[in-house]
């Protein structure tokens, strides 16, 4: 205490350095904690759940003949078909206590005349006992409400929904919720802390999975691989010994029941399908894809605003140098009347550690500003479900980060200003500005390095400015440009195929009808906005070569889709409202999908079947070649892609839209609502926005990590020539006998400026050689996050050289320009 109170006292007598080192530290501390919240919300944090450490992931990778959905649980690789789910969880396995299935799905909600669109969960009866936890209000599902298919129209709410939309209505318990237009009676909330066990996903409500039919919420048939599954590990069991165990009991059902089941599949496909093992994962953070894809963003993210901190502490370390050598008397007298060394170093790490942790206080601001950036840049719907504020995690790393750079960079000050031959030293230059030499290659190499850093961060920011650059000029093929998209759900209503028909009809008429409206047509894959629908086909003359497949895209559209839209049709005709149910079944390809299957240059009457199998018939006549287009995502590669009219199939339960002004597309985003209400009031619309905003979420991570690199490498430029100046300002004023003496003995004043910025020019040198390695090697790491350019593109590096030569000769220019007006007299005299 005694040690802390004199640092305070210390530190109270030169405020303004103080608060400008704590508000340095501040910025790198604040930033890096920033980054670690987002980090353990995502990828680090435990489900609140009793004893997650317990809980497993269960997997089925290997071929999946049939129908796939893949959502933000994990990949395709996770997913299970139902029956087999309910096989494993009829088993007489020992190792799990018990076994879960969970699915989201998005719904139509209606509640008291309100109506909502919004994401559930069906969840077996398993889910809730297998996580141990608690209800707010009623009970929670359990297996009783899990055994008949469509006998258990129960549902509980999740506590966010309750609380925000439903008013936290105690008495709700029993009322009836309609869901996809079914009546569920609510008989429960969950725990306010509990949100799914989905990272980025909170669901509004959870029903059994019992009522997967009755919700549209999934596929049946073995062949339909569309549900996550998880288990708890009974008592005493590792997943060392549950993974053989579990997979004991998966082979015989694939070989007894599924693969007789494999029709068309041929033999070395079906004999890897046979040979499929079950994997088993921690669970202890839940199921989701979020966690894989953001852990290589966050740790570039950790990297950058590393190096920002590293330039920080940089700074302070050379003002604690700088205040440790004008201590020296101070030290000298306190050795002379018998204080130790330890004492002293004590002493010193107390106030570096002190000033540390005023800048640790300083960056909780700093995070939380860091934090409310960060989520502007992020997609809306990532922002519903996650919200990122600076939680106890980040506190925490904040405080430890805090110490360690208060006493990392505080040592060497505080070692160089406790030497033991001080007195000796200060005896025969009392009353100078001495630092030594150590001390000063120490200031100068901390100077260099802080350089390097910057031009290492400054060149990484170019690359991805330059990338999300690139990714701005990709050729999307559709005009973007003054067209509004929405979607509808009818079939989440309780619509039929025939009425939802006569509602898209309906709705294209309305909104056709719209001052300012130019063209309206819809689609059931929403255009480019990261949803990808996938099918095999047959097409006619081609057979696919041994252990390959002929899965495709593709999309069901309205009529005058590729007009509306603006993408080119090079050959045949476009859909028109004749292509309807009865009538023959047609396609429109484009032209990956032509060159993959041999089509040629015109397609047009070829045949083709949205299946495959040695007895297919070719019953769908290709009517048209349209131009190649971006299909999900702006970045990913153009693939194969057939088109059929949306009319001539059974039931889309929903359908996206596109509308194309004349005039401000905002006008017609105002009008929609209103025109839908007209048709049904109880519908709620979706995403209604328009397409180039859609654009900006598709590539919402690449603007995220170029924005935060340009901003992290700006403030670490900025702190660098900070660091830069304060090392010439300070050198310039030790060297001032010998400025005097150069003066005196007739150097000119451009002269001694030149010989300040040639130190500048050699720190620039050095730095920059070092800081240009290290960004090559930064940009080959994030080669997958980079679009269209390599590791080491000379237009950023020349760029980033030159700005950073500026931005040093600046710093230095003060100095130097300080330094050509020494006056040789008052020098010596002082001397």
């Amino acid at each position: 205490m005694r040690n802390l109170v004199l640092a305070l006292r210390t530190l109270s007598r030169t405020p303004i350095v103080t608060a400008v080192a704590a508000l340095s530290l501040g910025l790198g501390i604040g930033s890096n904690a920033a980054i670690y919240s987002m980090y353990h919300r995502i990828v680090r944090q435990d489900l609140p759940v009793q004893e997650p450490e317990r809980l497993v992931n269960l997997g089925a990778p290997g071929p999946k003949h049939g129908s796939q959905s893949c959502g933000m649980a994990g990949g395709c690789d996770d997913v299970f078909s139902l029956p087999m789910f309910r096989d494993l969880q009829q088993s007489n396995q020992t190792v799990f206590s018990a076994l879960a299935g969970h699915r989201t799905f998005t719904a139509n909600v209606a509640y008291e005349n309100r109506s909502f669109s919004t994401g559930g969960l069906v969840v077996s009866g398993t889910y809730f006992p297998a996580l141990r936890v608690r209800p707010a209000l009623g009970r929670l599902l359990m297996p009783a409400d899990d055994e008949t298919p469509g006998g258990h129209p129960v549902v509980v709410l999740g506590h966010r929904f309750w609380e925000a939309q439903l008013g936290a209505d105690s008495a709700i318990v029993g009322r009836t919720l309609l869901v996809h237009g079914k009546p569920l009676t609510i008989i429960g909330v969950t725990s306010e802390r509990f949100e799914g066990t989905t990272v980025g996903e909170r669901p509004s409500f959870y029903a059994p999975l019992a009522m997967t039919t009755e919700l549209g919420a999934g596929m049946e048939g073995r062949r339909a691989y569309w549900l996550y599954v998880f288990a708890r590990l009974a008592p005493g069991v590792t997943i060392d010994r549950a993974r053989p165990a579990i997979n004991a009991v998966y082979q015989p059902i694939l070989r007894e029941v599924e693969g007789p089941l494999q029709q068309g599949m041929r033999d070395s496909v079906l004999t890897r399908f046979l040979a499929k093992q079950l994997t088993v994962e921690p669970g202890s953070r839940g199921q989701s894809s979020a966690q894989r894809g953001a852990a290589g963003p966050m740790y570039m993210l950790f990297a950058i605003t590393g190096l920002v901190l590293l330039i920080a502490c940089a700074n302070i370390a050379n003002l604690l140098l700088v205040r440790a050598t004008n201590r020296e008397m101070e030290m000298a007298v306190r050795l002379s009347l018998g204080a130790t060394r330890r004492q002293l170093l004590g002493q010193l790490l107390t106030e570096s550690v002190t000033l540390a942790m005023l800048g640790g206080v300083a960056s909780l601001l700093f995070a939380s500003w860091t934090l409310r950036g960060l989520s502007a840049l992020l997609p809306s719907e990532v922002t519903e479900s996650m919200h990122f504020s600076v939680n106890w995690a980040a506190v925490v790393f904040a405080a430890v980060l805090s110490v360690a750079t208060g006493l990392v960079f505080g040592l060497f000050p505080a070692m160089h200003s406790t030497r033991p031959d001080l007195v000796t030293a200060l005896r025969n230059n009392s009353g100078k500005l001495a630092g030594g030499r150590a001390a000063r290659r120490f200031r100068t190499t901390l100077a260099t390095g802080q350089i390097a850093i910057a031009m290492a961060l400054l060149m990484s920011a170019g690359l991805f400015l330059k990338s999300l650059w690139k990714v701005s000029q990709v050729d999307l093929g559709v005009r973007v440009e003054k067209l509004v998209t929405f979607a509808v759900s009818p079939g989440r209503s309780g619509y039929d195929s025939v009425r939802a028909r006569t509602l898209y009809t309906r709705m294209e008429e309305e909104l056709a009808s719209l001052q300012g409206a130019t063209r309206v047509t819809s689609s059931m894959v929403p255009l480019i906005a990261g949803s990808s629908w996938g099918t095999n086909v047959t097409v006619q003359g081609y057979r696919a070569p041994d252990g390959s497949n002929a899965n495709v895209n593709f999309n069901s559209v309205g009529p005058g889709y590729f007009a509306s839209v603006g993408i080119d049709l090079l050959a045949g005709r476009e859909f028109s409202a004749a292509d309807a149910v009865g009538r023959p079944l047609v396609a429109i390809v484009n032209e990956t999908f032509a060159r993959r299957f041999g089509l040629g240059a015109n397609p047009v009457g070829r045949l083709m079947a949205a299946r495959t199998g040695d007895t297919v018939t070719l019953d769908t006549e290709i009517v048209g070649l349209v131009r190649d287009t971006k299909y999900a995502r702006v970045k990913d590669e153009i693939p194969a892609v057939f088109f059929t009219p949306h009319r001539q199939r059974g039931n889309i339960g929903t359908m996206n839209f596109y509308v194309r002004t004349e005039g401000e597309p905002n006008t017609i985003v105002r009008a929609i609502p209103a025109a839908v209400a007209r048709l049904d009031p109880m519908l709620p619309v979706q995403g209604l926005e328009t397409m180039p905003e859609t654009i900006k979420q598709n590539v919402f991570l690449d603007r995220l990590i170029s924005t935060m690199s340009a901003a992290f490498a700006i403030l670490a430029t900025l702190l660098a020539s900070v660091g830069l100046y304060g090392v010439l300002a300070y050198s310039v004023a030790q060297r001032t006998r010998e400025i005097g003496v150069r003066m005196a003995l007739g150097a000119a004043a451009s002269q001694v400026q030149r010989m300040v910025l040639r130190q500048v020019g050699m720190m620039v040198l050095i730095g920059g050689v070092i800081g240009v390695a290290a960004a090559v090697g930064m940009g080959r790491a994030a080669r997958s996050m980079l679009f269209g350019i390599t590791g080491a593109d000379p237009v950023v590096m020349v760029t980033s050289v030159v700005l950073l030569s500026l931005v040093a000769l600046a710093a230095g220019y003060v100095p130097a320009l300080r330094a050509s007006r020494v006056d040789p007299m008052q020098a010596l005299r002082y001397e």
